[in-house]
């Protein structure tokens, strides 16, 4: 599944909705918690730190392996940089979500600019605590 996205703030909430109805059809809605939000991430920080006027969602199921991919990519060819926020900062906490939340997570470079991916196991129903 893929989908562009505007580069406005609605970007954010079509990425959510579309991840939601896409982890139902698969029906692997148990990952829908942890998805939407790695994806809500991943979509804020192209629209806060890429200067790009396009971006795009990409979702894929694997069930060999039982792992979800998912990618947003942009036209920004800048890697992100994440940090360690401190205890009081209101923000910069997005990578520390996506590194206790995603299996793996990484970046690599497209003809156009880049895509940040996260991968989920699929294999088991995630349980927060």
């Amino acid at each position: 599944m893929t989908v562009t996205l505007p580069a406005t703030g609605r970007a954010a909430g079509l990425a959510r909705q579309a991840a939601r109805d896409t982890l139902v059809a698969w029906q692997v809605a148990y990952l829908e918690e942890t998805a939407v939000l790695l994806v809500s991430e991943l979509v804020g920080n192209v629209l806060r730190h890429a200067r790009t006027r396009a971006l795009a969602m990409a979702m894929y199921l694997d069930p060999e392996v039982a792992s979800l991919l998912i990618e947003v990519h942009d036209t920004d060819p800048r890697e992100p940089r994440p940090r360690t926020p401190e205890t009081l900062d209101e923000s910069g906490f997005g990578f520390v979500l996506i590194e206790a939340l995603a299996g793996k997570w990484g970046v690599r470079q497209t003809g156009v600019g880049k895509a940040v991916w996260v991968e989920l196991d699929a294999g088991q129903p995630v349980n927060h605590p």
